[in-house]
C-alpha cells in the first residue's frame, strides 16, 4: 500500500473511531458493536504499524477512549483514569497471561472480577469524606457529578474506620442492578417518560443530568433514579504509600471502610484457573445481579504494576476478556434502505421486535446490496441476531430449516426513497450506491446539518439529531427552512416557532416510536405563553361564552428556550475556529484532523481558494486525496452559495492575526524566535494540543526537523522525526522536558542539555 493511501485510510478510520467513541461517552449511544469497533481499531493500529509516521498522539489507538461534557464543571484527576486493552478468546487470553508472566518473571496470582457494563467513577475522599465524584471522561478530566452522587445510598459520604489516608482517590462502577432497572423503567412509564434501553444507558443518563431548571416533580424522579443505582470499587487512583502490597487487599481494605466491594472477584494461581473463571462466569451470566460483557484479569501484586507500567491509554498489568456477544433469533419483516449525509444509501433489516443484550431491538444494518446477498437472507425468514450492548445489531444470516414458502430477496431500489433521485455508483467499482443529489435531498442535508452542529465541527448544543430533522425534514410548516445548509445563519425566530416534525432513527429513518406505538412527534422551537379563546369568539361576553362551554384552551405559542439557544449558539459560531468552520461545510474527506491542518498552514478561506491541488497536498496531514476533493467541492455553484450566504451572516473565515500561508501567528512568549517540532506520543498532549502549545509560548510549531529547528520534543513513537534529530543533533526532550521548555524557554532545559 501507498503511503498516501494508507494515510487517507487511516484519517477516515480515526475520524469514524472518533464519532463511534463520542456517541458512546457523550451522548449514551452505541453506534456499531463492538466487533465493528474492535476491527476498525485493529485495522488501525495494523496501519500505523506499518507507517509509523502515521501514530499520532490524538490517535484513538493511544487515547482514553471519552471527553467530558460542558454540561457539568471540568475535574482533573489526581491520577489518570485509563481503559483497559482486550482479547476476544482463550487463545489470546492465554497469550497475555504467559507473556505477561514472562515480563514479570514469575507466575504471579491474578485477580479475576467480572466486567460491568456501567459508568466509570472517581471518588475523592479527604480525611475520610467525600470531596469530589467525577466521571471518567478522557482519562484526565472528567465531569463533576459530586451533587448527584449524594443521592446514591450505596456510596457513602464518609468512610469508616481509623487511620484513614488524608487523600486517595477510590474508582469504581456505577450501574443499575437488573432489577432496578426494570423497576425504574416501570417508574418512566408511569410518569409519562421514555423507558431506558439498557441498564448502561440507564446509569449514565441517570448520573449524567442537571438539576437547574427542573420541576418538583422531575426532581423527584431524577432522585429516585439515582436512589436505584450501585456502585462497586475496582480499584484506587492517588493514594500515597497504601499500606497494603495486593490488589486484592486492596478491595478488603475498602470493604472496611464502608466502600461496596463485588462478590464476584477471585485470586487464583495459573493461567488454567483464569480461564476456568472465565468460562464458569459465561454460564452464569444470567444470574448476575448487573449487566456484564466480559471478565477483567489484573496481576495481584502492586510492586509488579510499577514494573509493568501503562501505555498512554492502557495498563499492562490488565486486561478484558470480551465475551462473544448474544446471539438470539426474530423474524426479517423487511429491508429497507437509508440514506446518509454522503449519500450513501444503507439496506437496513426491518425485524420483529426482539429482546437482546438487555434491550428491543427492531432494525439492524446490512451495510450493502452485496452484503445482503452474501448472508444469503430472504425477507420472511427467521434469522439470527447478534448484538453486543446497546447497538444496532448484526444479522449474521437465516435459519434455513425455519424458511417459509412465501420468502423472497431483496431488491436494491433504482431511485432515493427521500427525493426519488435515480441512485447510481459513484465511481467504477464502487459497491455503495449513492444519491447524486447532493444538493437538495432531504436525508443528506439533515445528515449534513446535524454533523456541522457536532462537538467534531461548530459544537452546537442545541443543533443535534432532532433540531436538523426539523429544519430540513418539517411536518409543518408545508417548506423547510433550510433546503441547504446556505441559510442556516440566517434562521430568524419566526420561521422556526412553527414547526413540527416527527423525531427520526439517525441511521433509517424510520420513526421513533412512543410507548403507545405512536410516532414522536415534536415541536422543539415553540412553548405555550398563553392561552385565549378560539378564534372567532373573542368578542362574546363571558355569560354567551359559558353558556356555550367555551374555555380558553387556544393557545397561544412563542419561541422556546431551544429556539433562542440554537440562534444565540449560532450567532457565537460565526466567529469559531477556522478548522470548525471547514469541517461544518462537510467536503468529503475533511475531519478534524485535515482541517486543523489547512487553518494552520493557509490561515484563511480566501488562501485555501487560491491553493492550487499540488500546493494543498503539500501541506501535513492532507495529502493527494483529500486536496481533490477540497477543489472539487469548490466548483460546485451550490457550494460557493453556501460561503457566499454565510459570509453576508457574518462568519468569519479567517484566523486572526495569521500572516499567510506557511505561516503562523506572531506571539510573543518564552519560546519567540525557536521553532520546535512536536513528535510521538507526549505524556499531557494531543498531537494538535502540541503544537498549540508551543505556538501559545510564541514559537514556531514546525511538521518536518531540518537545520533550522531549535528542538525536537519526543515521545513513544517518535519514529523518523526522532532519528532526523539525531542525525542533525538537534536537542530532545521528554515530555517533562517539553513541559518547561513551555514555561520558561531555552534557558529553563540548558541543564537537560549535553554540554
Amino acid at each position: 500500500m501507498e503511503f498516501e493511501q494508507a494515510r487517507a485510510e487511516a484519517d477516515a478510520l480515526a475520524n469514524q473511531l472518533i464519532e463511534w467513541s463520542a456517541a458512546y461517552y457523550e451522548r449514551d449511544t452505541q453506534l456499531v458493536t463492538d466487533a465493528e469497533y474492535d476491527r476498525a481499531m485493529a485495522r488501525l493500529r495494523e496501519l500505523e504499524a506499518a507507517f509509523p509516521e502515521l501514530q499520532s498522539q490524538d490517535s484513538p489507538t493511544q487515547a482514553v477512549a471519552g471527553q467530558a461534557s460542558s454540561l457539568f464543571a471540568p475535574v482533573e484527576h489526581r491520577e489518570r483514569m485509563l481503559s483497559l486493552d482486550n482479547v476476544f478468546s482463550i487463545d489470546e487470553l492465554r497469550t497475555w497471561l504467559s507473556r505477561t508472566a514472562t515480563a514479570i518473571g514469575s507466575n504471579a496470582p491474578w485477580l479475576c472480577e467480572v466486567k460491568i457494563d456501567g459508568l466509570a467513577i472517581s471518588l475523592t475522599y479527604e480525611h475520610g469524606k467525600l470531596t469530589r465524584a467525577a466521571t471518567r471522561g478522557d482519562g484526565r478530566t472528567g465531569e463533576d457529578v459530586t451533587e448527584n452522587v449524594a443521592h446514591i445510598p450505596a456510596i457513602p459520604q464518609e468512610l469508616q474506620g481509623e487511620d484513614l489516608p488524608d487523600v486517595v482517590e477510590i474508582r469504581g462502577e456505577v450501574f443499575f442492578p437488573v432489577e432496578q432497572f426494570l423497576e425504574l423503567n416501570a417508574a418512566q412509564t408511569a410518569a409519562g417518560e421514555p423507558p431506558f434501553a439498557n441498564p448502561r444507558n440507564a446509569a449514565s443518563g441517570s448520573l449524567r443530568q442537571k438539576a437547574e431548571g427542573k420541576r418538583s416533580d422531575k426532581l423527584e424522579l431524577m432522585r429516585a433514579r439515582l436512589g436505584r443505582l450501585h456502585m462497586y470499587v475496582h480499584g484506587i487512583g492517588a493514594w500515597q504509600n497504601p499500606p497494603v502490597r495486593a490488589q486484592s487487599e486492596i478491595y478488603d481494605l475498602l470493604a472496611s471502610w464502608g466502600m461496596p466491594t463485588s462478590p464476584h472477584s477471585r485470586v487464583v494461581t495459573d493461567a488454567d484457573a483464569v480461564v476456568a473463571y472465565v468460562e464458569e462466569y459465561a454460564r452464569r451470566r444470567p444470574e448476575i445481579e448487573h449487566e456484564l460483557d466480559g471478565i477483567v484479569i489484573k496481576v495481584d501484586d502492586l510492586a509488579q504494576h510499577d514494573q509493568l507500567g501503562a501505555t498512554s491509554r492502557a495498563p499492562r498489568w490488565a486486561i478484558a476478556y470480551k465475551y462473544p456477544p448474544e446471539e438470539v433469533h426474530t423474524k426479517l419483516i423487511d429491508v429497507r434502505v437509508g440514506v446518509g449525509r454522503t449519500g450513501r444509501v444503507t439496506p437496513y433489516a426491518v425485524m420483529e421486535p426482539v429482546r437482546v443484550a438487555g434491550s428491543t431491538v427492531t432494525f439492524a444494518t446490512l451495510h450493502n446490496q452485496d452484503v445482503v446477498k452474501a448472508k444469503g437472507v430472504l425477507i420472511g425468514d427467521t434469522v439470527v441476531l447478534r448484538k453486543a450492548g446497546d447497538v444496532i445489531p448484526e444479522v449474521l444470516g437465516p435459519v434455513l430449516d425455519a424458511r417459509p414458502d412465501d420468502a423472497h430477496p431483496f431488491v436494491m431500489p433504482e431511485t432515493c426513497p427521500e427525493c426519488d433521485t435515480p441512485l447510481r455508483a459513484m465511481k467504477a467499482g464502487d459497491v455503495d450506491l449513492r444519491c447524486p443529489n447532493a444538493r437538495s435531498c432531504p436525508a443528506q442535508v439533515r445528515g449534513r446539518v446535524e454533523h456541522l452542529g457536532s462537538r467534531q465541527g461548530l459544537d452546537i448544543e442545541a443543533l443535534g439529531e432532532v433540531t436538523a430533522a426539523a429544519l430540513t425534514q418539517p411536518d409543518e410548516p408545508a417548506s423547510a427552512p433550510l433546503v441547504t445548509e446556505a441559510r442556516l445563519f440566517a434562521l430568524t425566530l419566526d420561521e422556526l416557532v412553527p414547526i413540527v416534525v416527527t423525531v427520526r432513527d439517525t441511521e433509517t429513518g424510520e420513526p421513533k416510536l412512543d410507548d403507545n406505538g405512536e410516532p414522536r412527534v415534536r415541536a422543539p422551537f415553540r412553548s405555550v405563553k398563553a392561552k385565549t379563546y378560539p378564534p372567532g369568539t373573542e368578542d362574546l361576553s363571558v355569560a354567551e361564552r359559558r353558556k356555550a362551554g367555551i374555555r380558553k384552551d387556544y393557545p397561544v405559542y412563542g419561541p422556546s428556550s431551544q429556539a433562542t439557544k440554537l440562534l444565540d449558539e449560532l450567532e457565537r459560531a460565526k466567529t469559531k475556529e477556522l478548522w470548525r468552520l471547514l469541517v461544518a461545510l462537510n467536503i468529503r474527506h475533511v475531519g478534524p484532523v485535515a482541517a486543523r491542518a489547512l487553518a494552520d498552514w493557509f490561515g484563511s478561506l480566501d488562501a485555501i481558494r487560491a491553493a492550487s491541488v499540488a500546493e494543498l497536498s503539500n501541506v501535513e496531514g492532507v495529502g493527494q486525496i483529500i486536496a481533490e476533493s477540497i477543489h472539487e467541492w469548490l466548483q460546485e455553484d451550490w457550494h460557493l452559495d453556501i460561503i457566499e450566504q454565510w459570509t453576508a451572516a457574518g462568519v468569519q473565515w479567517a484566523t486572526p492575526g495569521h500572516p499567510g500561508p506557511g505561516q503562523q501567528v506572531e506571539v510573543d512568549g518564552p519560546l519567540t524566535g525557536c521553532t520546535v517540532v512536536a513528535t510521538g506520543t507526549l505524556e499531557g498532549f494531543t498531537r494538535e494540543g502540541a503544537k498549540e502549545a508551543i505556538v501559545a509560548a510564541g514559537g514556531k510549531a514546525a511538521g518536518s526537523v531540518s537545520k533550522k529547528t531549535d528542538f525536537v520534543a519526543a515521545g513513544p513513537g517518535a519514529g523518523s522525526k526522532l532519528a532526523k534529530a539525531e542525525e542533525l543533533g538537534v536537542p530532545v526532550l521528554d515530555a517533562d522536558g517539553f513541559r518547561l521548555l513551555l514555561e520558561g524557554g531555552p534557558e529553563a532545559v540548558a541543564h537537560l542539555l549535553p554540554q
